[in-house]
Parts: structure tokens; C-alpha cells; sequence
């Protein structure tokens, strides 16, 4: 007989299948969000088209320069994914098992449901993995050593490693820069909010007619990410800014209006063409791989389970 909710253990299940997920998707697309990190950090006298972006970039520091922080982001994408996918399945369970003792019809989120789930899930994400973000967004914009002029025979500087880069931050602006940007941060959990709320939905539409394929959650994915980013893409700009401003203590709406009075409207968006490319990209395939490694790792214990029972 089947059970009415999800096992405790499909948490695990869906915690990892979100973050191995996160990693292919993140490796496929990581030189875009070099681009758009680059340019919601630089300012207007920066501006350039994406081609000449990764033109200097790779004139710099070579075709190594796009993926330069993918180290941190490949462990940050799989502790948030991880935390993420834990806490939403687990939220979720929990208002299925109150849908079914309430006698309600169906035990699919509701819209509003949805949200909570996100919300609990996105605010727990956001205080464990900001530090982790914070140094990848270093590593990323990492503007004055890529910049500086490399004399002929001369050799480049190095790029800081992840743990150099981390060391550093706590040394000379203390460990309560690590939770720069945290305020937008948790503001932005509202994407996340709206990207699964968006997919949930769409997806329980496709399920009341049919089994929905991981192509099907590739494309749902897609849009429910090209709506969330549109509508937040600002603040993205702000942290981002926070996460590189060093010693100086900006909030958030300070950030803004900095913005906004240096260079205009516009600057709230800077570096939205990559970034909206790279998110509906890596969204696209998260939901995809998603959807294919969580039937690998649903099948692969239900194997080891029928092993252990063989062996007894």
C-alpha cells in the first residue's frame, strides 16, 4: 500500500538530488555569471557589450578568467541547494500530512503553501550560505589584480584561492563581513518564493493531465526563474555591490539610491542579459537533472534496501 506523504528519508533524497543538480547546471553556465557579476560591480564608466566583456576577460587572465571563484560557487550551490530542497520537502510533508487530517481533497500546495514553504526554506538557506556567497563574489568581481597592467615578461599574479580569499576577509575587515548583503539577501528570498511557487503550480497543471518528463521541468523551470529574476534583478544588483564594498557599511536602501543618483535607473540593472540568460539556463537544467538524479537516488536505495533484506 502507498504511503499518503513522502518518507522522511525522500528529504535526503531531494536534498541531494538538488544539489548535485545545482553543480552540473552551475558548471555549464558559470561564465556568464562571471559577466554579470563583473558588471553589477563596476560602474557606468565600465560599460561595455558582453563579446568585449569576455574579450578583456580572457585578454587578462585567460579562458581560466570566466570561471574565476567556480571552486566556492560549485560548494555554495551544493550546501544551498542542499539546505534548500531539505527544508522545502520538508515544509512540504508537513502540509501534506495536515491537507490529509484536515480531510481535504487534494494534498498538492496550495499557491499560499507554496510561498510559506519557499520562505522557511529561503530564509534558512540565505543566513547559512551568505558567507559562502560572499567570498565567491570576491573571487569573482576580483577587479584590481586582473586589471592591473601585466608587463612583458612578467608573470600574472595568481589568483587567491578560495580559503586565501576567505582568510583575508576575516583578517582585514572582520568575520562580520562575511554576512555582508545578508538584508537584500533575505529580501531576495522572494525569488526563490516566486520561482517555486510559478514552477509548482505550472507543474500541478501538466500533472492533472499527464506525467510530467524532466523535459517538462526544464522548460517550467525556465519560466518560473525568468519571472522571478525580472521582477528581482535590483536587489541582486545591490548585494552584489554590498558583497564588494569592503569596510564600508552601506545598507540597502542607501545602496539603491546610490545607485540610482550615479547612474541612473539603468544601473539597477546592469549586467542583466547574462544574468537572465545564465539563471533560465541553469534553472532549466537544476529542474532537469534535479528530476533525473532524484529517480537515481529513490532507485539506488530502494537497490541497497533489497540488498540488505538478500543478505539476511
Amino acid at each position: 500500500m502507498a504511503t499518503t506523504t513522502a518518507p522522511q528519508s525522500d528529504n535526503i533524497a531531494h536534498a541531494l538530488a538538488g544539489a548535485g543538480g545545482g553543480i552540473l547546471s552551475m558548471t555549464l553556465t558559470y561564465p556568464l555569471i562571471t559577466l554579470s557579476t563583473r558588471a553589477q560591480v563596476e560602474s557606468k564608466r565600465a560599460q561595455s557589450s558582453v563579446a568585449n566583456a569576455v574579450r578583456r576577460i580572457v585578454e587578462r587572465e585567460g579562458v581560466t578568467g570566466l570561471y574565476a571563484g567556480l571552486e566556492s560557487a560549485l560548494f555554495g550551490i551544493s550546501v544551498t541547494n542542499f539546505v534548500y530542497y531539505y527544508w522545502y520537502e520538508w515544509t512540504r510533508v508537513g502540509f501534506e500530512r495536515a491537507a490529509i487530517k484536515a480531510g481535504r481533497l487534494s494534498k498538492k500546495l496550495t499557491t499560499v503553501e507554496s510561498m510559506i514553504a519557499g520562505a522557511l526554506a529561503g530564509s534558512a538557506t540565505v543566513l547559512i550560505t551568505n558567507p559562502i556567497w560572499v567570498v565567491n563574489t570576491r573571487m569573482t568581481a576580483r577587479k584590481g589584480d586582473s586589471e592591473e597592467a601585466v608587463l612583458p615578461g612578467s608573470t600574472p599574479k595568481r589568483a587567491p584561492t578560495t580559503l586565501g580569499t576567505l582568510l583575508a576577509l576575516i583578517k582585514n575587515e572582520g568575520p562580520s563581513a562575511l554576512f555582508a548583503g545578508v538584508i537584500p539577501a533575505l529580501v531576495l528570498v522572494i525569488n526563490p518564493i516566486l520561482q517555486y511557487t510559478i514552477f509548482e503550480q505550472l507543474k500541478n497543471y501538466v500533472a492533472r493531465k499527464r506525467r510530467v518528463t524532466p523535459t517538462d521541468a526544464f522548460f517550467l523551470g525556465a519560466i518560473g526563474k525568468l519571472m522571478a529574476t525580472s521582477i528581482t534583478y535590483p536587489y541582486i544588483t545591490v548585494k552584489s555591490r554590498m558583497h564588494v564594498a569592503g569596510r564600508e557599511k552601506v545598507t540597502m536602501s542607501e545602496g539603491l539610491k546610490r545607485i540610482v543618483r550615479d547612474e541612473g535607473w539603468q544601473g539597477l540593472y546592469r549586467g542583466i542579459g547574462p544574468k537572465i540568460t545564465q539563471s533560465v539556463i541553469t534553472a532549466a537544467f537544476l529542474f532537469a537533472f534535479k528530476d533525473a538524479l532524484y529517480g537515481m537516488t529513490v532507485n539506488a536505495r530502494r537497490r541497497l534496501h533489497a540488498a540488505r533484506l538478500a543478505a539476511k
